[in-house]
């Protein structure tokens, strides 16, 4: 027992996807930096590669975490980072405190660098060192560059790179006494940029990955306040709480702990006087298709007399199953969601297990009588019974009126699987496509009992979603949060027209969900052909169709937005990996799904497995693979392969909703480093699920499916296989748009795969024409930074940068 706590203690922080966020950084002199610089991680096989002609020994490595870089030049700790900002229109006020820690008994000396955000116009500027005003200078892009360029030369440490051209402010601090520490504050001002209706801000939250040790705490509040009401809020970079306060202001907060962040906040708001607010991204480069974002909110400000009155059924699994905490949290829930009727909505309740009763036998009034029949009702429920969902389900379905212009939704909670009645799933889906009408069932899977593919199907047919509440989750927290968000809908069965001649495809969400109050839309997509024009979204409020226009752009060209892409191939691949799971294997999917997550990083469990196998069936030299230790690592990816199948095939139990969770993740996902983080979590869990837990013992896990065919050799032997094939799926980083692998010591391009007769421009790390490339290649920077030797393709050509 407390060996596989440690296991999943060690595992738990090996893999932890890091966080995404920067401010300032202190520079310690050469005087006290290492007499050389630190070297790009070496990784030399702690085994052979297989001999194509034999089967290869069982390796028994000693799993360890990822190499984490170090930068001697930055050698001191960051206790806790905080900021608080406030945004009026476009004028942003940004305080910032940080805390550094000396972990050397010496005392140091050193500068204070803080990288200014790109494009930012710093108006106004102070700074504290240990609650005393100093003097600092703000350096112009060219000047800082120098600064950078010195520190590069002299560590051989090609780190700060992705910083040349940013404007920078500095200031020398000393004394650092050993053991010492040092509280920093920086306040400025800056002018926002607003674009197509969207002002954004960027906060650089990015050079804290130079800190000795991970952040105990990392913190952003941020207050937003504006003239016009506020509509769109959103953060591509990070998963924020946003708290509206009336219709013209707005808190919006994120916090982490134990953190070493990697990327800049990033936050867009739009403040429009219509009803529904409409803005439009674009991605595009080249001849391929561009990718587009619009967001679409009606923020909070619509009248009462605007939102739509809805049918709501509550059908709750009260089944011998459900006794307990689950029963309890349930009742909570359900009291929270009738608390929150508007008093225009109906509703009903009903209980099932081998039967079905329901409350009132018809949809009612949310007046105060029927609440507290429902009040009642709720306190009296008792778990009995099996599990009849498909009489459940029909008899919620036929309470929809035929002739109705109310939304009518849904809430279905259970715990099991279908024991009673109709038990095929198949034959209960169809049963439901042909009663629900424009009805949405949105279903809550509670516990690990439950058919994922039976409630999957039935949301993906009916244009809702599902949720999977674990055991130590709460099923109130859950429930009561979901239904906060429905409370009032503003648009139902909504319809999108995009400008004439632009052609849309491939976007996500498939089927487009209604609009609530407070909410958004965010939907992604590929376009081919430019154009300009009118987008329109309609759909159906209070007895009539309502029509929200608004002009817009998809360039021919768009380069400034390049998260998009990312957010798209996210989507797609957790659309697509639904696809199969729901439907059935398909070569092309698979194809795609391989390709997209090679390409976009967006590594998890599941897809390294189809990525070693396409690269090994490709026939691809291991000295330019995505992942060499997994390929070469024959039992770790058989249990790979094993934790795909289940994935694919599993209907019911822990893997299958570990597997439905992580498709979730990636469909929903807004910010797609959160969700490829809250992804692997999931495929950590189907993988621990997977090496402790099989048909025949542990022994067994890795001989099911038709995927691998070698043992895992027992417990030990499944818990290491785990943590090595999610060490592999921490080898890769994405940078400005790319997605490079670790092959060896290089940092290799994704798309110089498919390069190999491409003209190579072969550049050597710290001569003078190393440092020309990154002044040409503005793009580039951010590649070089990755280490001493990176292979990336720009513009038809390789570029390979050696030592």
């Amino acid at each position: 027992m407390k060996r596989l706590f440690w296991f999943f203690l060690l595992l738990g922080a090996l893999t932890a996807t890091p966080r995404h966020f920067a401010a300032g950084l202190i520079i310690v002199d050469p005087a006290h930096w290492p007499s050389t610089g630190p070297q790009p991680p070496v990784y030399p096989p702690p085994w052979p590669p297989p001999d194509h002609g034999r089967p290869a020994p069982i390796p028994r490595p000693r799993p360890t975490p990822p190499v984490a870089r170090h930068y001697p030049f930055a050698p001191l700790e960051l206790a806790f980072h905080k900021a608080e900002v406030a945004i009026k229109d476009q004028i942003a006020s940004v305080a910032i405190e940080q805390e550094f820690y000396n972990p050397s008994a010496h005392q140091l000396e050193g500068t204070f660098l803080f990288p200014v955000p790109r494009g930012a116009q710093i108006k106004k500027f102070t700074m504290e060192i240990g609650g005393k005003q100093v003097e600092a200078e703000l350096l112009s892009a060219e000047k800082a560059r120098g600064i950078y360029e010195e520190i590069v030369r002299k560590m051989r440490d090609p780190a700060l790179m992705e910083y040349v051209g940013r404007d920078l402010i500095r200031v020398r601090i000393f004394p650092i006494e050993g053991h010492g520490r040092k509280r920093v504050t920086l306040s400025y001002t800056q002018l926002l940029p607003l674009d197509s209706g969207l002002i954004e801000f960027v906060y650089p939250l990015n050079t804290e990955k130079f800190s000795a040790k991970p952040i105990q705490t990392v913190s952003l509040r941020l207050d937003l306040e504006t003239r016009r009401p506020l509509k769109t809020i959103y953060s591509p970079t990070h998963t924020v709480e946003i708290k509206r306060h009336g219709a013209t202001r707005a808190t919006i907060g994120f916090e982490a702990k134990d953190v070493k962040p990697d990327t800049d906040f990033q936050l867009f708001f739009a403040p429009e006087e219509s009803d529904v607010g409409i803005n439009v991204m674009t991605y595009k480069t080249g001849a391929d298709d561009g990718c587009f974002l619009l967001l679409a909110s009606p923020g909070v400000d619509v009248a009462q007399k605007k939102v739509v009155p809805k049918d709501v059924a509550f059908v709750l699994d009260t089944s011998g199953s459900m006794t307990g905490k689950k029963l309890e949290q349930a009742k909570k829930a359900l009291q929270f969601c009738v608390g929150n009727l508007n008093d225009t909505d109906r509703f009903e309740i009903m209980r099932f297990s081998t039967e079905v009763e329901p409350l009132f036998n018809e949809l009612v009034a949310a007046n105060r009588n029927h609440r507290e029949k429902a009040e009642e009702f709720i306190q009296g429920l008792k778990t009995i019974g099996g599990t009849a969902i498909h009489d459940a389900l029909k008899k919620a379905l036929a309470l929809r009126p035929e002739k109705s212009e109310r939304p009518f939704l849904i809430i279905f909670l259970t715990d099991g699987l279908p024991t009673v009645g109709v038990t095929n799933a198949d034959q209960i889906v169809a049963s439901v496509n042909k009663d629900a009408g424009g009805t949405r069932i949105f279903c809550f899977g509670i516990g690990h009992d439950v058919n994922t593919y039976l409630l999957d199907r039935i949301t993906e047919s009916t244009r809702a979603a599902s949720q999977y509440v674990l055991p130590e989750e709460d099923i109130e927290v859950k429930v009561s949060n979901f239904f906060a968000k429905i409370k009032e809908p503003v648009l139902a069965n909504i319809k999108i027209a995009f400008p004439e001649g632009v052609r849309t495809s491939k976007t996500y969400p498939g089927s487009l969900p209604d609009l609530f109050k407070g909410e958004q839309l965010v939907l992604v997509g590929r376009y081919a052909k430019s154009g300009t024009g009118a987008i329109v979204i309609e759909g159906a409020a209070n007895g009539s169709t309502k029509r929200f226009a608004e002009d817009v752009k998809f360039p021919d060209s768009a380069r400034e937005h390049d998260f998009i892409p990312r957010l798209w191939a996210t989507r797609r691949v957790g659309y697509l990996l639904d696809e199969i799971r729901l439907h059935g294997e398909n070569k092309e999917l698979k194809d795609e799904v391989t390709e997209l997550a090679r390409q976009f990083g967006i590594v998890t469990p599941y897809t390294a497995y189809l990525i070693v196998e396409d690269e090994k069936q490709r026939g691809l030299p291991l000295t330019v693979q995505s992942l060499p230790r997994l390929q070469m690592d024959r039992e770790a990816r058989d249990a790979a392969g094993v934790a795909l199948d289940r994935f694919y095939r599993e209907r019911s139990g822990e893997g299958a909703v570990a597997g439905a969770r992580y498709g979730l993740a990636l469909k929903e996902a807004d910010a797609p480093a959160d969700a490829l983080s809250l992804g692997n979590a999931e495929g950590r869990r189907s993988l621990s699920f997977s090496a402790t837990t099989s048909p025949a013992g542990p022994a067994a896990t890795t001989r099911l499916g038709g995927r691998g065919g070698r043992e895992a050799g027992g417990v030990s032997g499944g818990e290491n296989a785990v943590l090595r094939i999610m060490e592999s799926t921490q080898r890769a980083r994405f940078a400005n748009g790319r997605n490079f692998f670790q092959n060896g010591t290089q940092w290799i391009d994704s798309l110089v795969q498919n390069m190999a007769n491409a003209a190579r421009v072969c550049v050597q790390f710290n001569a003078k024409e190393y440092f020309d490339l990154a002044a040409k290649l503005p793009e580039a920077r951010a590649w070089l930074a990755l280490g001493q030797n990176v292979q990336f393709a720009l513009n038809g050509q390789v570029y390979e940068i050696h030592e």
